[in-house]
């Protein structure tokens, strides 16, 4: 049975990595519909405060993860069951290892042009037995999008990775989600960026204690005022009653 916990309103599933793979396994073994993946960080929930119709993306979301170390302070504040973070880059890793071992295929949506095939090279030599279905970079107008996705549906891929950034992807998964026929369509962000080896992610000590973004922070000092939203985050979150 599903549990979640509500961080300023937001639903976040309780599991941890081992748990959210199994879940995800799942999702991919039925293939009975889409199934929508999001992993909100203390940014994105902050969004949601304002941005009604990402709220409500988020709140019909088939698994929601807790990415984002704020996020887990957060439960801890209020006394909740979220422990684990659960990271998209993370557990796009587990799943893209369980696709190789089972022959499973994947698409990528998202980058600059070149990012998305770059990370799909990177992607075949590292994980032995994955299909690489497609890829796509996300510069591309409306108007083109019912070609896309019938390029994707043509493929086959049995993963969709839609790589814009929130909250664009996760508008773009719910606007066009019974249009696809994958099993799941998940945002991951800048992950696309990871494995094609544009992004260098912090050392494991950083990702340990949850550190990330201030080893990002420190690569990209321009990120400061989005970091800003951690503290205004945990004031939120220490004044609301929930």
């Amino acid at each position: 049975m599903r549990k979640q916990e509500r961080v300023l309103g937001v639903n976040f599933d309780v599991v941890d990595e081992s748990q959210a793979l199994n879940i995800l396994i799942d999702f991919l073994e039925k293939k009975s519909v889409v199934r929508s993946v999001y992993t909100p960080n203390p940014e994105i929930v902050m969004l949601a405060q304002e941005d009604r119709d990402l709220y409500r993306i988020l709140k019909e979301a088939d698994l929601v993860l807790a990415d984002g170390i704020g996020v887990i302070l957060a439960s801890k504040i209020k006394g909740l069951e979220l422990k684990d973070r659960v990271t998209g880059v993370d557990t796009m890793d587990k799943l893209l290892q369980y696709c190789g071992k089972n022959k499973k295929s994947i698409f990528i949506l998202g980058g600059k042009p070149g990012v998305a095939e770059l990370a799909c090279k990177n992607i075949d030599k590292k994980y032995p037995g994955i299909q690489i279905a497609g890829y796509h970079h996300g510069y591309f107008m409306e108007a083109e999008e019912p070609e896309i996705i019938h390029t994707i549906n043509e493929a086959h891929a049995d993963i969709l990775f839609v790589c814009f950034g929130a909250p664009k992807q996760e508008k773009w998964i719910d606007k066009n989600k019974s249009k696809l026929n994958c099993a799941i369509a998940m945002g991951v962000g800048g992950s696309v960026d990871v494995y094609a080896g544009v992004v260098k992610r912090a050392p494991v000590a950083f990702q340990k204690l949850g550190l990330e973004w201030f080893y990002r922070l420190l690569k990209e000092p321009t990120r400061l005022k989005r970091m800003m939203v951690l503290p205004k985050f945990l004031i939120k979150v220490i004044v609301t009653k929930e």
